[in-house]
């Protein structure tokens, strides 16, 4: 009797279209959210809810991003920069690794989440929100709050 081992079952590779779906999925709900955002502004007061933190009296790092964003789809740049400074600066950012995400994955050269680039730029990231966050909290601050 013979024990002979069968070849592991091959995998076939993600299409394309399989590749893209997340990233195309998440630009997608990125562009309604940003859509939304155009036609229902945020600077009326609780048209968008109340923010937790702003209830508790401080600004968050997020507080003014929503007013931010309707900003900038209207073309007023520095009303945005005046709602939430490190969003506006940040979000070239954000979408420059959207389109590398989408590359990347056109390509079929990135699967996974780049840890070992992200472990430099992570530490500096959280460091600059909590900076930002104590500064607009803060009496010489004022001028970052929303």
């Amino acid at each position: 009797m013979s024990l002979s081992q069968a070849a592991p079952p091959r995998l076939s590779s993600p299409s394309r279209a399989q590749r893209l779906a997340t990233p195309l999925l998440t630009i997608g709900g990125l562009a309604l959210a940003t859509g939304a955002l155009r036609v229902h502004d945020p600077h009326a007061q609780y048209s968008w809810g109340i923010c937790p933190s702003a209830a508790m009296g401080f600004w968050c790092p997020a507080c003014g991003g929503l007013r931010a964003v309707n900003d900038l789809t209207h073309g007023d740049v520095g009303a945005a920069l005046s709602s939430n400074l490190v969003l506006v600066v940040l979000m070239p950012f954000a979408i420059l690794a959207l389109g590398l995400w989408v590359i990347e994955r056109w390509r079929g050269t990135g699967s996974t989440i780049p840890w070992q680039r992200l472990k430099r730029v992570l530490p500096a990231f959280l460091v600059l929100l909590i900076v930002f966050t104590v500064a607009r909290n803060l009496a010489f601050g004022t001028w970052l709050a929303p």
